[in-house]
């Protein structure tokens, strides 16, 4: 056999593999030759991958075919790179039907797939069909994948979406004899805003630096007794929070695409809020495992991460919201790879004064008192708490408070104020430029020289670290931007500097 025709008795399949929410693309090669009867897969598939072959026999069965009676070899290149998960048991049936020509090989070198198929020949849904979609469309390829999901591929815009219910209906369409109808996009996710902010009677403080908080993006710390209603007011963010901008909606639906999380293919226009438990490990917080899933911190990117009872997480785990904190993305190591997520999320945390929780209380602190919320607070590093932009003590509302009180200023109210000021910073940075304050470079805050005299003054006087000085001035450009201030001023410095927290030496 000549060169030429041994190249053309390959047949080819386009797929991908997932680094992140990048789409990396594989092609799955085949070729039947004489030999002792084999299904060989070699391209570094992992466990799941090697056992498609099993699938693809079954499946075959199913609709009335068998596997030729020669040597299948598959490869799945490029051979480096290790080949994860069962979306890939689509494109390998695929491509040996191409093989057998049972289907036309030109056609199917057109599309990419994924799937994952059932004994009964059924496609069944896999994740990451968003990023595979927009990875197709940028090499001008179709995409195959399960019916359930076909609404979700469609996002991806002016791409060729088949989305058959089974192999069979598959193979029906590509021999004219049935004919797969283009999903339609399968609409938005349902904007849950949680619960009302006018049911939080006073508490004024607490709810001026939640205000602030959804105006600039900051990270805030909830200090407070149990039953204050910390859990409460942070329940309330996202109710405040502005819609996501499309770009940042692709960019979270193709997280929770990859996270298998996107529910029924909708896009999520809304900020995720996510609240893991305080038992949470450090993979399960920035991402890891065995197939480097993303975490907590990339499932809330350009959301909230609500993390309550901070000082009960491990600190391993809180040590490693750092560098994610600073730099919006995680990098999750392995021995083969290096997989990046984003991670731009706004962190909310809770926690008590102390173990008991009634530091400062005599009637009802424990013996320990003072120490006890020494020791309890420090459990928290410095530089984690350098990384928190305001602070804030809630003081549980009195019986006068619960009895007497008006209903609080309802969500819609704040929200409106919230997205006056988000307008000025995005007319501010430009729709290039940073999405909030919370992310703005130091150089693009214009502050009076009387603001900043104070700022300096308290820079010496409280020790802040050169990143504290940094977010004393964001903070304080959004309490400008809340007023209508074109320029920072001495008052809104100061009520930045009241809410930073107190923690000389520990930096």
């Amino acid at each position: 056999m000549t060169k030429l025709s041994a190249a053309a008795a390959i047949a080819r399949v386009n797929t991908f593999a997932f680094s992140g929410i990048d789409a990396i693309p594989v092609e799955v090669q085949v070729q039947i030759s004489p030999g002792t009867p084999a299904l060989i897969l070699v391209g570094l598939p992992d466990k799941a991958v090697g056992e498609a072959k099993e699938r693809v026999r079954a499946a075959f069965a199913a609709i009335g075919l068998s596997l030729p009676p020669r040597r299948v070899l598959i490869n799945l290149k490029p051979a480096d790179i290790v080949k994860e998960g069962s979306h890939f048991d689509l494109p390998l049936a695929l491509a040996i039907l191409a093989g057998m020509d049972v289907l036309p090989r030109d056609e199917v070198a057109g599309y990419a797939a994924l799937g994952e198929l059932s004994l009964d020949g059924t496609l069944s849904p896999v994740a990451g069909v968003l990023p595979a979609a927009i990875g197709a469309s940028a090499r001008d390829l179709g995409l195959i994948c399960p019916a359930s999901q076909g609404g979700e591929a469609a996002w991806a815009g002016r791409i060729e979406v088949l989305a058959p219910r089974d192999l069979l209906s598959l193979i029906n369409h590509f021999r004219g004899t049935q004919v797969l109808t283009p999903p339609e996009t399968a609409g938005l996710a349902d904007a849950d805003r949680g619960p009302d902010m006018r049911d939080v009677k006073g508490m004024e403080s607490a709810k001026r630096a939640v205000e602030i908080a959804a105006a600039g993006g900051h990270n805030l710390l909830l200090i407070g007794p149990p039953g204050a209603g910390k859990s409460m007011l942070a329940a309330r963010m996202p109710g405040l929070l502005p819609d996501l901008d499309p770009a940042a909606a692709l960019e979270v639906s193709m997280i929770h695409s990859v996270a298998g999380l996107l529910d029924g293919g909708r896009l999520v226009m809304r900020p995720p809020f996510r609240e893991p438990h305080h038992s949470a490990s450090q993979a399960a917080l920035t991402g890891g495992g065995q197939r480097a899933r993303p975490g907590e911190v990339s499932l809330a990117h350009r959301g909230v991460l609500f993390l309550d009872e901070l000082p009960e997480f491990p600190r391993q785990a809180l040590e490693s919201l750092r560098q994610p904190m600073e730099s919006g993305r995680t990098t999750v190591s392995r021995a083969a790879a290096h997989v990046t997520y984003p991670a731009r999320f706004q962190l909310i945390a809770a926690m008590n004064p102390c173990r008991c929780g009634y530091l400062g209380d005599a009637s009802r602190e424990c013996g320990r008192a003072p120490r006890c919320g020494e020791d309890y607070q420090n459990r928290i590093s410095g530089p984690v708490l350098d990384r928190i932009d305001l602070t804030v003590a809630v003081q549980p509302a009195t019986a006068a408070d619960m009895s007497y009180a008006p209903a609080g200023e309802a969500s819609a109210a704040v929200a409106e104020r919230v997205a006056r000021a988000r307008a000025a910073q995005t007319a501010r940075y430009g729709s290039e430029g940073p999405l909030c304050n919370a992310e703005a470079d130091s150089g693009a805050v214009s502050l009076t020289p009387d603001a900043r005299k104070l700022l300096e003054q308290a820079m010496e006087k409280l020790h802040l670290s050169p990143r504290g000085y940094t977010r004393i001035m964001r903070v304080a450009r959004t309490i400008a931007d809340m007023s209508g201030a074109a320029e920072v001023a001495r008052v809104h410095v100061a009520e930045a500097l009241a809410f930073r927290h107190r923690s000389s030496g520990r930096t």
